[in-house]
């Protein structure tokens, strides 16, 4: 037995298990690993096109010059220099990189270097490895108080208030008491600490889950049971059936004597059909599992490299309304700034005036609101509470609470093909010979044709023997004809049993030996005990078929195959050669001899536009190809060759000597396979259909119509990505499709771009080899005709690339983007997404745990966004624009009070009515806005296009913002002179005055801006009045009792506010009557 186990090349940590990666793979394949080059590269240069220069419009066309390579540096702007640069943005760059180089300087990382692994010798690795565990969290114990509150005070509203509240540390700026400023600011950060442990303490829950799984360690003492999370690299693991595989390892030894097996690697490409692997052969060739410790082997790996099953990042979603609120609360502390200029200023610069100042903007501060954060914190919490409560789309999780409201302002929806809009199950669905086509309902019309050629044939005892004299004709009074379409349906279905690269697989029976001595000991090889593993879905669906019209493939191995007839004889075929299925070829091929009569057939099947030049002449082929392709159907040609015994001996004398030629081998054994490929006989046209997923054409066309583009981004190869795209409707019948040709080179991508920019409302199919050639040299210019696309498909795609296009459109398009897919291969494009939503599917959870939103069927994304993404939205807006209004108008009721009384920096309301005014008096109706909808949920989703009025964002913007505070300045100023002119004699009076009508009035703007009322709203309302009037028995420090109980303060107050609210009242019901929204037109 030999001393080492030499493995090249192995990515990542090899011999039984490496560290966890991120996602939970089932197998380990090679990625890209290599930086994408820059885009314009000086040796590029040199080369010259005589075709027109790649211009983004019309104008473009008519340009004299012909040199394409200007259009480059066409875009490059002057660049700045000095102060002007410093200015313009140098000083943000200076302070991003040095905080990057300090980084860089803690954190980094060890030099990844090639690795010696000890076959179940853990303890003889020289360098410590890192735990096979899976983290998801965001904080540990120590990070986690600093963490949350650096993501609270990054946010200028959270920094504001933090400096305020401590500048009342200094007596000469002390305004009020200290718990006036410092308890609503423990109270937000409390609400925001509490809720991130929760999130954080559901996150740990999911990762203990995941890294308790256990597996079965082989040890030189036995088998132990371990979990997850403590495999260490150099550990011998037992890997089950249907168990997914704990990390990356190395493939030593199976049960099946030939030493291979089937895994599923669908949490790196999507792919879900299972693909053949061969275990090392020194390894299965050993007695028992034992000697695996006495071969004293190791693994020599070299260095990891980037592959596409890698990722690292800890992503912290911040929504767009966060950042536009944040925006306005900057533009809030400028109104705030220059409001106490203009108060030092009018009172003539006297004294101390720096130190008024200061006081003035202390004074002014509740401009901006504390309670905006915890509201909308809240608010989001209360959705997301909804989406998971909602009985129309049941099992959704609501997974990142910081973001629900992205849900509504969603532009670019990209999607995973395989396990998201379909369901990777393939149904045998169409047969057509030339002249006859069979469907679904017609099978019982194959199994008639079937059985006849083989009803002669007598089974031997047992039917577990050979068949040793050829099958004859069945004696039949059918007219000729008919006897003609029988041996046709014959030859195709025969030809489809054996065309093929799948394996019947036994299940042991019950108590059956495990070992690999034994396991084939003791089979059930009973139909109800058999399933079928291959390369493709579509193969087993065609094999499958066979089997229910008759002809059932019982047994497979390396050298033969055999098959049952209806009569339940077994028919055995030596496979001489095969031929399997490549991108490049789009076709597969077998040589097989029929072991009864010694007849050589070479078999074919393929894509048509490959078999197209390949079978004999024919005029139906095309056609029908067209019709299954319209259908949604994918199709395959199958053909058939006879050969003899001396024509194959000739062949196979040529095909070996061209597998030893040492040049040009691929070249020279891809003519020697051609020279079969020729004039064969066209037996069949089959075509299958991937399922879709319940309800997705209707969802896709409700996206469409709310203004939402969908790109599919899939790892399956151009012809079936094509298929799904029109069989999904994600590309109407009636719209042209322009694939995008394969290139390799800047003028090739060139050339082809100018063709597609040619093209005018059609749908664009690209791979991702030739999507890498144009992002390398022509980023910008692809993004721009992409995007003017009503849908785009990219096959072939990585899962890098696929996070390179949502970046890619982020940044080109400025639009939110939001990633669905359902396995491992999508978390990178999901993570890098404005918003992620993952798919529990047959394809495992990675997906759903990395996403911020998890459903179990995509039909549900159209509920969850036209319903709860739209109200989310609305809602938050109308939460956050009113809370910003409760501190305009108190802050401009300030600034008359103190305008009034000579400029004093004095305050107008003092100590728990501060306090009160924020929290107890308005919170719980100003909160219950989140209850708020505009239309009932059954009128979204019937009307999507409401859905496209929330992308331009004007529920939320400057607009809207100036709108509220013009209402502000006007409710304040009202509220604040109507009290002054109302009051007899004493300043206490003015105080009750103006403060009940400040919170009457709050109540009832709430109640104007009401759209739909629920019973909690009326609730809130009157519990807020209520326990007002029931505190005003205990705020004798500020008001005068005996005159608050008087029905002269009931009319002045009364006066007040209805001055204040009637007017705005009368202008939104003419703004209604004259301009009526959208949603109003469908309510009525």
């Amino acid at each position: 037995m030999a001393d080492q186990i030499p493995l090249y090349p192995v990515r990542g940590a090899a011999a039984a298990a490496n560290r966890r990666r991120a996602a939970y793979y089932s197998a380990a394949g090679p990625g890209p690993g290599a930086e994408r080059p820059s885009r314009y590269q000086p040796e590029d240069e040199s080369a010259h096109l005589d075709e027109m220069p790649l211009m983004m419009s019309e104008e473009g066309f008519e340009n004299d010059d012909s040199d394409y390579h200007t259009l480059p540096r066409a875009r490059i702007t002057r660049r700045r220099r000095g102060l002007e640069w410093f200015v313009c943005g140098g000083w943000k760059f200076l302070g991003t990189s040095c905080c990057d180089w300090l980084i860089n300087i803690c954190q980094r990382k060890r030099e990844l270097k090639a690795r010696t692994v000890w076959l179940g010798h853990p303890e003889k690795c020289e360098e410590k490895h890192p735990r096979n565990s899976i983290k998801n969290q965001k904080y540990n114990v120590f990070t986690f108080i600093p963490g949350v509150l650096y993501e609270q005070f990054k946010f200028f509203l959270n920094l504001y208030f933090l400096a305020v509240s401590c500048s009342q540390f200094v007596p000469a700026l002390k305004i009020g008491y200290l718990y006036t400023y410092w308890a609503p600011l423990g109270f937000v950060l409390a609400v925001t600490i509490v809720r991130e442990a929760i999130d954080e303490f559901r996150r740990f829950q999911r990762d203990k889950e995941v890294n308790s799984q256990l597996y079965t360690k082989l040890t030189i003492r036995g088998k132990v049971q371990v979990k997850s999370s403590d495999i260490q690299v150099g550990d011998l693991i037992i890997v089950e059936k249907n168990q997914r595989i704990p990390s990356d390892m190395v493939f030593l030894r199976t049960s099946e004597k030939a030493g291979s097996c089937f895994i599923r690697t669908d949490q790196l490409d999507g792919e879900t059909d299972w693909k053949p692997k061969v275990a090392v052969s020194c390894t299965q060739r050993l007695p028992a599992l034992g000697d695996l410790f006495s071969i004293s082997a190791y693994v020599y790996a070299q260095k990891p490299q980037l592959d596409i099953h890698s990722f690292e990042g800890t992503f912290t979603r911040v929504g767009l309304l966060d950042l536009e609120l944040n925006q306005l609360t900057k533009a809030l502390f400028g109104a705030l700034v220059a409001l106490s200029v203009v108060m030092v200023t009018l009172q003539g610069f006297v004294g101390p005036w720096y130190r008024n100042l200061l006081r003035f903007l202390l004074l002014f501060s509740y401009i901006i609101p504390i309670s905006l954060r915890v509201n909308l914190d809240m608010g989001k919490a209360a959705y997301g509470w909804m989406i998971m409560k909602d009985e129309s789309i049941p099992g959704t999780v609501v997974r990142t609470s910081t973001i629900p409201e992205e849900l509504g302002r969603l532009v670019y929806l990209l999607t995973d093909k395989t396990g998201t809009l379909t369901q990777n199950e393939m149904v045998f669905k169409r047969l057509h010979l030339g002249t006859v086509s069979y469907g679904a309902d017609t099978m019982d019309e194959i199994q008639s044709h079937l059985r006849n050629p083989y009803s002669q044939m007598q089974p031997p005892a047992g039917g577990h023997t050979s068949s040793t004299t050829p099958p004859r004709k069945a004696q039949s009074a059918a007219p000729k004809v008919r006897r003609s379409v029988s041996s046709r349906v014959h030859e195709a279905v025969k030809a489809i049993a054996l065309c093929h690269n799948v394996t019947p697989v036994y299940e042991p029976r019950a108590g059956a030996p495990t070992e690999a001595e034994d396991a084939e000991a003791d089979q059930d090889f009973s139909d109800g005990n058999r399933t079928y593993q291959a390369a493709s879905p579509d193969e087993v669906a065609l094999v499958q078929w066979t089997e229910s019209v008759g002809l059932t493939l019982v047994s497979r191995d390396l050298g033969s195959m055999q098959l049952r007839s209806p009569s339940g004889q077994l028919l055995t075929f030596s496979v001489l050669q095969m031929f399997p299925f490549t991108s490049e070829s789009k076709r597969m091929g077998v040589i097989v001899r029929d072991e009864s009569t010694a007849e050589i057939t070479f078999y074919m099947k393929g894509a048509d536009v490959a078999m197209s030049s390949i079978v004999q002449y024919n005029d139906w082929l095309e056609e029908e190809c067209g019709n299954m392709a319209r259908e949604g159907l994918r199709t395959l040609v199958v053909a058939k060759r006879a050969l003899t015994e001396e024509q194959y001996q000739d062949f196979e004398s040529r095909y070996s000597q061209a597998k030893l030629s040492i040049h040009d081998r691929a070249l020279k054994v891809a003519a020697v396979v051609e020279s079969l490929e020729r004039e064969m006989e066209l037996l069949c046209l089959t075509g299958v259909e991937d399922q879709l997923q319940a309800d997705v054409r209707p969802t896709l066309e409700m996206l469409r119509n709310a203004g939402i583009k969908i790109w599919m981004l899939t790892g399956d190869k151009l012809e079936t990505a094509t298929c799904i795209a029109k069989s999904s409707h994600l590309v109407s019948r009636t719209q042209d499709i322009h694939v995008f040709r394969p290139v390799t080179s800047r003028g090739e991508a060139h050339l082809e771009l100018n063709a597609f920019r040619r093209r005018h409302d059609c749908a664009l199919v690209i791979s991702g080899d030739s999507l890498e050639v144009c992002l390398k040299f022509y980023e910008l210019e692809l993004a721009e005709l992409a995007c003017q696309c009503p849908a785009v498909v990219c096959c072939r795609c990585s899962p890098t690339q696929k996070a390179h296009i949502v970046k890619l459109l982020q940044q080109h398009a400025g639009r939110r983007t939001c990633a669905i897919g359902d396995g491992g291969n999508d978390v990178s494009m999901i993570q890098m997404a404005d918003c992620g939503i993952g798919i529990e599917g047959k394809e495992g959870r990675q997906a759903s745990l990395a996403a911020d939103f998890s459903i179990t069927q995509f039909k549900h994304i159209g509920r969850l966004l036209m319903v709860h993404g739209r109200s989310s939205y609305k809602r938050s807006a109308a939460l956050g624009q009113f809370v910003m209004h409760r501190g305009l108008i108190i802050s401009t009721m300030q600034a008359v009070f103190s305008s009034v009384f000579y400029f004093a920096s004095v305050p107008l309301y003092q100590g728990f009515l501060m306090v009160g005014y924020a929290t107890l008096y308005t919170m719980f109706p100003v909160f219950s806005l989140v209850l708020d909808q505009d239309v009932k949920p059954e009128t979204a989703m019937l009307y999507p296009e409401l859905y496209k009025d929330l992308t331009k964002g004007r529920s939320l913007s400057f607009k809207t913002f100036l709108v509220w505070v013009l209402v502000s300045v006007y409710q304040g100023g009202i509220l604040m002179y109507g009290a002054l002119l109302l009051f007899e004699s004493e300043f206490v009076h003015v105080v009750a005055i103006s403060f009940t009508a400040l919170i009457l009035t709050e109540l009832l703007m709430v109640a104007l801006t009401v759209r739909t009322w629920h019973w909690l709203m009326a609730v809130a309302e009157l519990l807020s009045l209520g326990c007002y009037v029931a505190s005003l028995a205990f705020l004798n420090e500020y008001f005068d009792v005996a005159f608050i109980t008087t029905a002269t303060f009931v009319w002045k107050v009364s006066a007040v506010t209805v001055v204040s609210c009637l007017p705005l009242y009368v202008l939104k019901r003419l703004k209604r009557k004259l301009s009526p929204p959208s949603y109003s037109k469908l309510s009525a």
